[in-house]
């Protein structure tokens, strides 16, 4: 299969949703961050604390996430480039490095994803009893 300007240019809008999607994602950690910072300030509470913990692991995950993201993009601009300046053997090489980022950022969102699963099914417990 001979890869053409057209293959790589796929990824633009799928990274593109999937970088907004992590961004909302940690834009919504960063708001419960701050906002259990304070009940933190105001309480001393220990379940807060550990919260604040878990959330510091997610926190990292999404930045892992997004970077990996970003780095898929960028080895997929490049790809189009060696493309076009002919470069068949080094662009289906980079092309290839570029879906593995991208698989590494989806998988670390699936990771994410369960973390955040398990959060919220600690919060029902606890308001089952």
């Amino acid at each position: 299969m001979e890869l053409t300007l057209s293959i790589p240019a796929l990824l633009f809008p799928a990274i593109s949703l999937t970088m907004l999607a992590y961004n909302a994602r940690y834009l919504a950690i960063a708001a419960l961050i701050r906002q259990l910072h304070q009940k933190y300030e105001e309480t001393s509470s220990p379940a807060i604390a550990l919260q604040v913990k878990k959330l510091r692991k997610r926190l990292s995950i999404i930045k892992n996430m997004q970077a990996t993201a970003i780095f898929s993009f960028l080895l997929a601009v490049i790809t189009m480039s060696l493309i076009y300046l002919e470069f068949g053997f080094w662009a289906n090489l980079v092309f290839g490095i570029s879906l593995l980022a991208l698989m590494v950022s989806l998988m670390l969102s699936l990771v994410e994803v369960q973390l955040s699963t398990k959060a919220l099914e600690i919060q029902l417990e606890d308001m089952e009893k």
